[in-house]
C-alpha cells in the first residue's frame, strides 16, 4: 500500500467512526446536557474524551494485532459470544439508522422544504449510491471525510457567532460547579458505545492494516477518530452555551435547530439543515457497514456479497421508517441494549487481550486494560440501573 493510500484509509477509519458517532442524537444529546449543565459540561467532555480514547485504543489494537474482526474474537473467547454480541450490534444498529434516515430526511425538509419521507428516500439513495461502486470502500472513505469537515465548519461557524464565555467554560472544565454521572456514561455510550467503536477498526483491516507493525498507525488512526468527534461536541457545546449565556430559549422540539437559529437567524436555520443532513447521512453509511462488518464472517455469501447486505441494510431501515416512522419502544430498548453492548463487546476484548493464541508475544499495555475494565464497571452499573427503571415503568 503507497503511502498515499496508507494515510487515507487511516484517516478514513478516522473519519468513518468520528461521523458514525456524529448523529442526530449526538447533537441533542450535547445541546440538552449543556443546557441543564451549563459550563460545568465541559468537565463531562474531557472525562468522556479520555475515557472515549482508552475504550477505543483498547478495541483497535486487539482487532488489529489478532487481525480478526470482533465477532469472529469473541467466538474465539467464548464459542456462540460472537453470534450473540453480532446480533446486539445489527439490531441496535438497524434501530439507530431509523432515526438516522428520518435525521438525513428532516436536513432535507429544513433546506428544501420536500416532507420527510421524501427527504429520508432521497438520502438513502445517495447512502446506496456509494456501494454500488466498485471501489466502495474508497468513496465511503472520500464521503466521511468531506461531510465530516463540513461538519467541523458549520459548527466552527455557529461557536463564533454566538461569542461563547469562553473563559468560563475554560475554568468550569476543570473545577465544575456540578457534575453529572448520567451525562458521562451517556456520551462515553453514545460516542463508543453499540457499533459505532468498531467502525474504523473494521474499516482498517478491511483496508489490511493490522498486525503489530501497524499499531502506530492503528494508534493515530483511534485516537484521530476521537479527537474529530470531540471537537465536533466541544463547539456544539460553546455554540449553545453562548446562545444560552444571551438568555436566549432553546425549543426543547429541537434544541440543536434552535441554537443553529437563535445564533445566526433565519440562515442559521438552513445551516442547521445542512448540518443534520451530514450528520445523519455519514451514520446512514456507518453503521450500515459496521452491521454487516459483524455477520459477514458467519457465511461466505455474506463476505462476497457484501455490499449487496449494506444496500439491503439501508433499505430495510428506510423502508421501516417511511411505513411507521421511528419506533419509540424500539429505540428505547436498542438504546437500553447498546448500553449493554459496550462493556459486553469492551470486556470481551480485553480477555482475548491476555490470550496468546489470539495476540501471540504482545503485551497488551496496562493502563489501557485499566481504562478498559473501568469503563465496563460503569457502563454495567449505568446499564443495570437503566434497565431497573425500564421495568418499574413498565409495571
Amino acid at each position: 500500500m503507497s503511502p498515499k493510500r496508507n494515510w487515507s484509509v487511516l484517516l478514513g477509519a478516522a473519519f468513518l467512526m468520528a461521523t458514525s458517532a456524529v448523529g442526530p442524537g449526538f447533537l441533542t444529546q450535547t445541546t440538552v446536557f449543556t443546557q441543564s449543565l451549563g459550563a460545568s459540561f465541559g468537565f463531562v467532555i474531557l472525562l468522556s474524551i479520555v475515557l472515549d480514547i482508552g475504550v477505543q485504543l483498547n478495541v483497535w489494537r486487539v482487532i488489529s494485532i489478532s487481525e480478526k474482526r470482533a465477532q469472529d474474537i469473541a467466538n474465539a473467547v467464548l464459542p456462540g459470544l460472537g453470534a450473540f454480541i453480532s446480533f446486539l450490534i445489527v439490531l441496535g444498529g438497524l434501530a439507530f439508522n431509523i432515526g438516522n434516515v428520518g435525521g438525513a430526511g428532516l436536513g432535507l425538509n429544513v433546506l428544501s422544504g420536500m416532507s420527510v419521507e421524501m427527504g429520508a428516500v432521497l438520502s438513502a439513495a445517495v447512502a446506496i449510491g456509494i456501494f454500488l461502486v466498485r471501489e466502495a470502500g474508497q468513496l465511503m472513505d472520500r464521503f466521511a471525510q468531506l461531510l465530516g469537515v463540513v461538519m467541523i465548519g458549520l459548527i466552527v461557524y455557529v461557536a463564533w457567532i454566538s461569542s461563547p464565555p469562553l473563559a468560563e467554560a475554560a475554568i468550569r472544565t476543570f473545577a465544575p460547579e456540578q457534575v453529572s454521572f448520567s451525562a458521562i456514561i451517556t456520551l462515553v455510550g453514545g460516542t463508543v458505545g453499540g457499533y459505532i467503536t468498531f467502525a474504523g477498526g473494521h474499516r482498517l483491516l478491511d483496508a489490511g492494516v493490522k498486525g503489530k507493525e501497524s499499531l502506530g498507525q492503528v494508534t493515530t488512526s483511534a485516537v484521530s477518530g476521537i479527537t474529530l468527534a470531540s471537537i465536533i461536541r466541544v463547539f456544539l457545546f460553546l455554540a449553545t452555551l453562548g446562545v444560552l449565556q444571551q438568555g436566549m430559549t432553546l425549543n426543547p422540539e429541537n434544541p440543536p435547530a434552535s441554537v443553529f437559529e437563535l445564533a445566526v437567524g433565519n440562515l442559521g436555520y438552513k445551516l442547521f439543515g445542512v448540518m443534520m443532513l451530514a450528520a445523519a447521512i455519514t451514520s446512514v453509511v456507518g453503521s450500515a457497514y459496521t452491521s454487516v462488518s459483524f455477520i459477514k464472517s458467519f457465511h461466505p455469501r455474506i463476505a462476497r456479497n457484501e455490499n449487496w447486505f449494506i444496500i439491503g441494510f439501508i433499505v430495510i431501515s428506510t423502508v421501516i421508517f417511511v411505513s411507521i416512522g421511528k419506533p419509540v419502544a424500539l429505540l428505547v430498548w436498542a438504546g437500553l441494549l447498546n448500553g449493554f453492548v459496550l462493556p459486553i463487546t469492551l470486556g470481551t476484548m480485553l480477555i482475548a487481550a491476555q490470550k496468546k493464541t489470539l495476540m501471540g508475544e504482545y503485551r497488551h499495555p496496562r493502563l489501557l486494560t485499566f481504562f478498559g475494565v473501568v469503563v465496563v464497571l460503569l457502563m454495567t452499573w449505568m446499564a443495570g440501573d437503566t434497565l431497573v427503571q425500564q421495568m418499574k415503568d413498565l409495571f
